[in-house]
């Protein structure tokens, strides 16, 4: 089909930005000729950053940026850049830090005016096409914004040089030189608690994010320290999401986020990066708790991703928009009617009755979203049923919907690969592959980490993403932290050592592009990456981990591993230089407490046997089954050679006729071992 108006951003890979390459507005990706422009017209840069599976994005788009006239404002007043929040997560941290600053609030659409020098003015988020409910419309906004430019030239100087400052300040941390031990995890557990909801789990009021990390902590330290309301917390939070509209009961995987406090109505994006974290926390709490139904929903993840979001040459795509046919959340909602159209009257009441859909609906247009609003006891009682049979039902139901629901018009798919989220992913994938032995697990760990070692690294660099058979952009310091976090998780999966050897080798580049060899931590964007008005240390925990927390857990591994001492000393030089907000802001560092935790008390499991004897594999078994957070765990088979100084702890303890398992806890090393049943007892 022709299109009536075509801009620069389709020459792009970027889903995002070929969505947006046909709107009349006179786009540019972010790049020198629009730079270039700006500064040869004095023009001020209207800079629009957001992601494919955004919902508000899509309708900033239908309103504003398909709207001529609005367009037209636009392209007379402003230099007009668009970019992918998921491909230049730099510029986005830089100008949501500025958003903040200028409005006390962040989110996507992120709308920034800058200066031709990049420096922002104003900011804001999503405006509507005209004034609405007290906010102002955006062709006023654009009118404003531009007049004030030009005839307020002084007061634009003053803030541009305010505003600059304030971003460079964010970098500029100084590690503490406090004594570093657990009484900040106890005050951490301490805040936590008191944003805990008892009633529904989760932190906080609506909208309620599956803060992952959080829980992961909160496991990590409730299950070291014999704290049971931890571990309550956290189990009522996993099952309360897992019962929720957020969770996709019929073809796994969760939503991003709650708009309500009950995990009943999501929006509905699906995320590559919360699945990948939450399948860990759900495989987490099953070692923690041997509950299976938390096992069950970290395969129903797994099972999702392989299913939908899987590039058939390895590696995973980024996200599931949350419309489809112009509607938020229609492939996902159903009536009353439609089910029982499916299932027959005798079989759609109960279930109907089991996941909450009444005849007006939870959602929509008398629509719902299916979530467990009720017992199978209680289900079964009311309609005469056995459990058992009422069980049978309800999975008999979910397997005829899911094909009826396959025949919809499908949310549009993000197709990019990312090495960052790609790196959790795969962790995940190892994960599942530990705790249930599927073989399919592991060789999609596998087929995803060659793809990025083979299809995304040029001359050694780590790229950031990958589209349609291109590479874009030189990763940052969270693509090589996440990636090589993978590496070491696939080296414990398979002790071939040629999984560590790319680790350390990624490491010792990871240091050499982002280290700060001041203060410390890692800077987000390193020398090969473009130089922005303001470079960031990105200490945060949000809904990605940051790569310091990442760093700390790779530092701390690979010491063990490598024998490289001075990365101990590094993973200590980051925890200083982020604990004090540790303390003052523990929710926004859960996944560095969780690194503290481990630093405090790390275990070493070493094996001395063939990785394929009978033996090794069955205490393998045991270790990979229980809940163990802080261990490091290797491998050393005596007939094979060891690189350098690799696995210190087992190259002291000589050679056993039998596949003979090391345990150490702090500064106590247990007797050999060699039957699993006391390797198990040992393990709890």
């Amino acid at each position: 089909m022709e299109q009536e108006h075509t801009n620069r951003l389709v020459h792009e890979i970027s889903p995002y930005l070929l969505q947006h390459a046909h709107n009349p507005v006179d786009w540019y990706p972010w790049g020198q000729e629009a730079l270039a422009r700006a500064k040869r017209e004095d023009k001020p840069i209207l800079l629009s950053i957001g992601y494919s599976a955004c919902h508000w994005c899509h309708v900033m788009e239908k309103e504003s940026f398909e709207n001529e006239a609005i367009a037209k404002i636009m392209n007379d007043r402003f230099i007009n850049i668009k970019v992918d929040r998921e491909e230049r997560p730099d510029l986005d941290e830089l100008y949501m830090n500025a958003l903040q600053i200028m409005s006390g609030s962040g989110g996507w659409p992120m709308t920034v005016f800058l200066t031709p020098d990049l420096i922002p003015f104003h900011a804001g988020t999503y405006f509507p096409p005209e004034d609405r409910r007290g906010m102002p419309g955006f062709p006023k906004i654009l009118v404003v914004v531009s007049d004030y430019y030009r005839s307020h030239r002084g007061e634009v100087g003053k803030m541009e040089e305010q505003v600059k400052h304030a971003l460079q300040q964010i970098a500029e941390m100084v590690p503490s030189q406090e004594d570093m031990n657990d009484t900040v995890l106890l005050k951490a557990f301490n805040a936590l608690e008191t944003q805990f909801d008892p009633i529904y789990g989760g932190f906080g009021n609506a909208p309620k994010f599956p803060n992952s990390m959080a829980l992961s902590f909160l496991l990590r330290y409730g299950k070291g320290m014999g704290l049971k309301k931890a571990l309550e917390m956290v189990e009522k939070t996993l099952e309360k999401m897992a019962n929720g509209g957020i969770y996709d009961h019929l073809g796994g995987g969760f939503h991003r986020y709650s708009v309500d406090e009950r995990w009943l109505i999501p929006h509905f994006e699906k995320m590559l990066y919360d699945n990948a974290l939450l399948c860990r926390i759900y495989f987490e709490a099953y070692q923690a708790t041997q509950e299976e139904r938390f096992r069950h929903v970290g395969e129903e993840i797994l099972n999702y991703v392989l299913r939908e979001m899987e590039n058939p040459k390895g590696g995973f795509y980024s996200t599931q928009d949350a419309d489809s046919e112009g509607e938020e959340g229609r492939f996902y909602v159903w009536t009353r009617e439609e089910i029982k159209e499916v299932l027959g009257k005798e079989k759609g009441t109960p279930f109907c009755a089991y996941y909450g859909v009444g005849q007006n609906g939870n959602f929509e247009g008398e629509t719902s979203v299916l979530s467990i609003a009720s017992t199978l006891e209680k289900v079964s009682a009311r309609y005469g049923m056995t459990v058992k049979d009422l069980e049978k039902t309800i999975e008999e139901g979910r397997q005829r919907l899911y094909p009826e629901r396959k025949k919809r018009v499908k949310p549009n798919r993000d197709e990019k690969i990312l090495t960052s989220w790609n790196g959790l992913m795969i962790s995940g994938f190892v994960d599942g592959f530990k705790i249930t032995g599927e073989e399919r697990y592991l060789v999609a760990a596998r087929d995803a980490a060659r793809f990025i070692l083979q299809e995304m690294r040029r001359d050694g660099h780590l790229m950031r993403g990958y589209h349609q058979g291109k590479c874009q952009g030189k990763g940052y310091s969270e693509d090589y932290a996440f990636f090589i976090q993978a590496l070491i998780d696939l080296y414990e999966a398979t002790f071939d050592t040629g999984w560590l050897k790319e680790a350390d080798d990624l490491n010792r580049r990871m240091i050499r592009q982002y280290w700060d060899e001041r203060n410390g931590g890692f800077f987000f964007s390193g020398d090969e990456n473009e130089t922005l008005i303001a470079r960031s240390k990105n200490p945060y925990d949000h809904v990605i981990p940051s790569a310091n927390s990442i760093a700390v857990f790779n530092f701390i591994r690979l010491s063990h591993l490598t024998g490289d001492e001075s990365l101990k000393q590094k993973a200590k030089q980051t925890l200083r230089l982020f604990y004090h907000f540790l303390g003052q802001q523990p929710s926004g560092f859960t996944q560095m407490l969780s690194g503290l935790f481990f630093f405090l008390n790390p275990e070493e499991i070493g094996i001395i046997g063939s990785k394929n004897h009978l033996k090794t594999r069955s205490m393998l078994k045991e270790i990979y089954v229980a809940y163990l957070p802080n261990k490091i765990l290797s491998l050393r088979d005596p007939h094979e050679p060891v690189e350098g100084n690799w696995f210190p702890f087992l190259m002291e303890k000589g050679t056993t006729e039998l596949p003979t398992t090391f345990v150490c806890k702090g500064f106590t090393c247990l007797p050999p071992i060699q039957d699993e049943e006391e390797l198990r007892k040992i393990l709890k």
